[in-house]
């Protein structure tokens, strides 16, 4: 069943209608009914159409955290060949809110990383619904210890609300692994793509895109925080997040500008869940073109190239 966010209401009711006079047609097989069902099939693209086209910040947020958006998982299965899981941190446990290995897009050896979020309410526990403990971190460190070893490149699929902040994490030095996460980003000398594929929520989502190039899906988003924490301390009352979304910046057209990111991907109409077959293709597109810029490029050049895009931001241009 489709999942329509708040704004998409009048959307359901349309779709719904004609969902139904289909199903009604297809055993009476009344002609009248499935010329209704046209007409609010038509209807609703229109309306589909006007609806993003008018998509404000808020809206995006409910976009980037649609539950049937395809997550990293999704996006390892249907772009990597040869795919083979790494777990552990090596120091306390496996953290399943940070899937990565070993893989190949269109025969190119390199190593992936993604926050995964799943699909149902099980996975959704197993995976923490992407927020990952300081171990899920330090698995990626460990990640990324191994592509700069083998010289294989790194491509980090970003979807996460933000690091894990429970107690159990704090103790483990959920900071410290998140701070190492960064450095070793900013350390190695190969080539670090990050695709920001729905939510890139505070330093959960840093830890891994201090990359080469940052590429971000049109409606997902990428913040310091998110905008109902950030209403909850601006104005003491977490209802502002509309206002908090619009101050943050925290779209892709927004941040781009800034210079935060690299690159936009446009989505289907409608968002990224309801086309996958349409979307997915188009990310592997635009990281094999990002690893092209880098193939003769030396380690150390790679590793100049990363420093200068993050000294770069911010800087005055007058």
């Amino acid at each position: 069943m489709q999942h329509y966010l708040e704004f998409e209401k009048e959307l359901a009711t349309l779709e719904g209608k004609a969902a139904e006079l289909r199903s009604g047609n297809s055993l009476s097989g009344n002609p009248t009914d499935n010329r209704e069902a046209e007409k609010l099939e038509k209807k609703a693209s229109n309306l589909l159409k006007e609806l993003y086209n008018e998509l404000t910040p808020w809206h995006k947020c409910q976009i980037a955290r649609h539950p049937e958006r395809p997550h990293a998982s999704k996006y390892i299965e249907r772009l990597m060949s040869e795919f083979i899981p790494l777990s552990g941190d090596r120091k306390f446990s496996e953290d399943k809110a940070i899937i990565g290995g070993l893989a190949r897009l269109n025969d190119l050896p390199l190593v992936v990383i993604g926050h995964e979020k799943g699909n149902d309410t099980k996975s959704r526990i197993e995976h923490n619904f992407g927020m990952a403990r300081p171990e899920g971190y330090r698995k990626a460190t460990r990640l990324m210890e191994i592509a700069d070893r083998f010289s294989l490149p790194v491509i980090t699929l970003i979807d996460t609300p933000g690091a894990y902040p429970g107690k159990g994490a704090e103790e483990r030095g959920q900071a410290e692994a998140i701070a190492s996460s960064i450095e070793k980003c900013l350390q190695i000398k190969v080539p670090l793509i990050s695709v920001i594929i729905g939510e890139g929520g505070s330093g959960g989502a840093v830890a891994l895109a201090s990359s080469n190039k940052v590429i971000m899906l049109e409606h997902s988003i990428y913040s310091v925080i998110s905008p109902e924490g950030c209403a909850s301390i601006l104005w003491k009352n977490s209802d502002k997040m509309r206002e908090a979304a619009e101050a943050l910046r925290l779209t892709a057209t927004d941040l781009s500008k800034l210079g935060v990111i690299d690159e936009i991907i446009s989505e289907p109409i409608g968002g990224a869940h309801r086309n996958i077959d349409e979307i997915i293709p188009r990310v592997g597109k635009a990281i094999e073109r990002s690893l092209k810029k880098y193939h003769k490029q030396s380690p150390e050049a790679i590793l100049e190239d990363r420093r200068n895009k993050f000294l770069s931001i911010g800087k005055l241009r007058l």
